[in-house]
């Protein structure tokens, strides 16, 4: 049957925690003239409901030190700008936003070719222990059959993980959940975005300003991997609570992928289950928001080996 890891919701908090105080960081050193990278901020989420601004009252009560406070329903007028349903008020993080993630992934790469950092553009068929020297203790098996041995393995492959360490007597359980996402053009009319925050969070639902009258919309939650157009609909309507500038807006771009989700357990797993072997996946939604986190945990687990 091999070991199965359960997680706690507890270091999940902690991970969000500490990737907030180690993104600034990670701008500062990411952020170039070639990869300009910026984190913009805040984010505000809605109350969809009196039973969810209740569970709102009760997180600031607990989270209050982390930037988090309640936004009321007389406040959005002020802010001049046409809200989704907002009769319940909402939240502000006053940390939390968003980051660019194609402008990020081409800093981080660029990072890595600076330090030298070699790149395989190969599949991982198998892991193996590797009995014949102690300094190196893990065959990597390309799939072109190339071979490498390594001190250290990360597995941070999503789907792909479970196959890897099902020969080394590990076993994580793992589910396809697809998101799909919109961007529409706005009417010219509704195209100030100056009191908006980075991401508004609607009924489940993220909505980002783009450029001058542009917005994106996303993502769904659906199981499998074949996407439903049932879905968009609902995304484009806030599932009910969209405001009629919304509503008719034009579909320009619409796009759909696969996150990887822990059955049963918290999101992520992060196990270092044998000396060598860091099991870093799984993160669902929040794989970028909390990549500082994770690799400062796989960094900790390297140098304390």
């Amino acid at each position: 049957m091999g070991n199965v890891f359960r997680r706690s919701s507890g270091r999940g908090w902690r991970l969000r925690q500490n990737s907030m105080r180690l993104w600034p960081e990670w701008i500062q050193k990411l952020n170039s003239y070639k990869t300009p990278l910026t984190f913009d901020k805040p984010l505000i989420q809605l109350a969809a409901s009196e039973k969810e601004a209740e569970i709102m009252d009760e997180l600031i009560k607990k989270k209050s030190k982390f930037g988090i406070y309640r936004i009321q329903p007389e406040d959005f007028p002020k802010l001049n700008v046409t809200w989704p349903t907002a009769k319940y008020g909402g939240l502000i993080s006053a940390f939390d936003g968003r980051i660019d993630p194609i402008a990020l992934l081409k800093a981080l790469r660029i990072a890595l070719q600076n330090i030298g950092v070699k790149e395989f553009k190969k599949t991982v068929k198998k892991l193996a222990r590797n009995s014949s020297t102690s300094s190196k203790r893990w065959d990597i098996l390309l799939n072109d059959g190339t071979k490498l041995t390594q001190d250290f393995v990360i597995i941070c492959a999503a789907q792909g993980s479970e196959k890897l360490i099902k020969d080394l007597g590990y076993k994580i359980g793992l589910e396809a959940i697809l998101g799909q996402a919109l961007e529409v053009e706005l009417d010219s009319q509704n195209n100030n975005w100056l009191n908006w925050p980075a991401v508004l969070i609607s009924n489940g639902i993220n909505l980002i300003p783009q450029s001058q009258n542009k917005l994106l919309i996303g993502a769904s939650i659906e199981q499998g991997t074949k996407p439903q157009a049932s879905e968009l609909e609902k995304l484009k309507t806030l599932k009910g609570l969209a405001p009629n500038w919304l509503k008719t807006a034009k579909v320009i771009n619409s796009w759909h992928g696969i996150r990887c989700k822990p059955i049963n357990q918290y999101a992520p797993i992060l196990e270092n289950p044998e000396p060598g072997l860091i099991i870093a996946t799984g993160h669902y939604r929040n794989g970028i928001l909390l990549s500082p986190a994770t690799a400062e945990w796989i960094g900790s687990c390297i140098t304390s080996s």
